[in-house]
């Protein structure tokens, strides 16, 4: 006699995401809500403050220019809140980096309800929430295989995943609207809103303290952290294969411009959605991502197609169509991101999580940060749509680039890695149990 409860899901169950990270373990679920509800007002704020700067300059190049002055925060404090996060209490630096956010909206709110709102402000706010972000990230990145069974990560990746994108569609597309009907202040105020209400929530979390193997913050400490990630180059290809992508191929910056010239500016809140809608889409379906076992060909595939669905996106005069590949670039990049997480949490030390976070960050957002500069030069130049197109066809190339110069990526595999097995193997005989219900 079988029992059933062991055989794998099969049809549309097998589809589903998997919940056992959410069954098994109280803390992953209140971090899980505090995400979903300060992601959602990261959101309104994400499309309200470049549109207050597009109307408040009606420059491209001024719109751009709100990755520069995030850059250099994120190079900093990116590396050194990695150091911070396996020397320090995990919770303690998720919570202080969520109030400090929460100011941070408030300070915008302020401004954008004065007579004439001034446009340095909104350059400061977004160089200090880099800043604060880069802190929080490595920590928040890290907290999650202390708190998730390690045969539960890839599905705690998922939900995580799920978690962001339903922030990222509801929020720009109820931003799009607030924004034309209510004003800015509006939207600003329900950010602080959602800040108070996750720092509640984060605030209610087991403790997390440093491990006593982790190094304290220090120069010798990052560099510690650097040598092990450039020791491992299937861990390279992740962080080479995204930088690539997202600052080729990374158009939001553009999105206010593309809206007006396709004379559909009130399409602006559903592009800004589209991209997250087709991450929830991959979400909503990502049970099958814990049977692929080779996850860097699934970052190289995912990520070319990000590319091309960009590509496609700059050349469509249908703004219906423009959505439509937008969301199809959502859902790859989701798929990459999936199997990036994977790896990062299922191969990484404890005693080095934190600053492999802080390492993945910089992969991640420098990406993005600087290509919104590229995005708007190339915009200045030689217009909106040629950024576009061009971006995703250079991205989809250096994808392929990469590929062929980091054979160590395409072979991954989670069964037989070296790396992967010696932490399951810790793992399981360390036997750590997830805060249960």
């Amino acid at each position: 006699m079988t029992d059933d409860s062991l055989e794998p899901p099969s049809g549309l169950r097998a589809m589903l995401p998997d919940l056992a990270p959410w069954r098994a373990s109280r803390d992953f679920r209140r971090l899980w809500y505090a995400g979903l509800i300060s992601n959602f007002g990261s959101f309104l704020t994400f499309v309200a403050l470049p549109v207050q700067l597009k109307d408040l300059t009606d420059s491209a190049a001024a719109v751009g220019a709100i990755g520069a002055v995030e850059l250099i925060p994120l190079l900093v404090f990116g590396l050194y809140g990695g150091a911070l996060a396996d020397a320090w209490d995990k919770r303690k630096l998720i919570v202080w980096t969520e109030v400090g956010q929460g100011l941070l909206s408030a300070a915008l709110l302020l401004n954008a309800l004065l007579p004439h709102p001034a446009v340095w402000p909104l350059y400061v706010v977004a160089a200090l929430s880099s800043a604060l972000v880069s802190v929080q990230r490595p920590a928040l990145d890290s907290l999650w295989p202390r708190i998730v069974a390690h045969d539960h990560l890839p599905a705690a990746a998922s939900l995580n995943s799920f978690r962001w994108t339903v922030g990222g569609v509801a929020g720009p597309a109820l931003a799009g609207v607030v924004v034309a009907y209510a004003g800015l202040g509006w939207a600003y105020g329900a950010d602080l809103l959602t800040f108070a209400v996750s720092v509640v929530l984060v605030a209610g979390i087991a403790s997390s303290p440093a491990s006593h193997e982790a190094a304290k913050p220090s120069l010798k400490a990052i560099a510690e952290g650097a040598r092990y990630a450039w020791s491992r180059k299937e861990l390279l290809g992740t962080y080479a294969v995204d930088l690539a992508a997202m600052f080729l191929a990374m158009p939001l910056a553009l999105l206010p411009f593309l809206a007006d010239e396709l004379d559909a500016r009130w399409s602006l809140g559903l592009m800004y959605a589209s991209v997250p809608l087709g991450a929830l889409l991959v979400s909503l379906m990502s049970g099958w991502t814990s049977r692929v076992h080779r996850h860097g060909r699934m970052v190289v595939l995912s990520a070319a197609l990000w590319g091309v669905a960009i590509a496609a996106a700059g050349v469509m005069d249908d703004v219906w169509l423009v959505l439509l590949f937008l969301t199809v670039a959502g859902g790859c990049d989701m798929v990459s991101g999936i199997f990036r997480g994977a790896m990062w949490n299922q191969t990484i030390p404890d005693e080095l999580r934190g600053r492999l976070a802080g390492i993945e960050l910089l992969s991640y957002s420098v990406g993005p940060t600087v290509g919104q500069v590229r995005a708007g030069g190339v915009a200045a130049w030689w217009g909106v749509r040629t950024s576009v197109w061009s971006g995703g066809l250079l991205c989809a190339g250096a994808v392929g680039l990469l590929a062929l110069c980091l054979p160590r990526l395409m072979s991954y595999d989670v069964r037989t890695n070296e790396h992967a097995t010696r932490l399951r193997t810790q793992r399981e005989a360390a036997a750590p149990s997830p805060t249960e219900a």
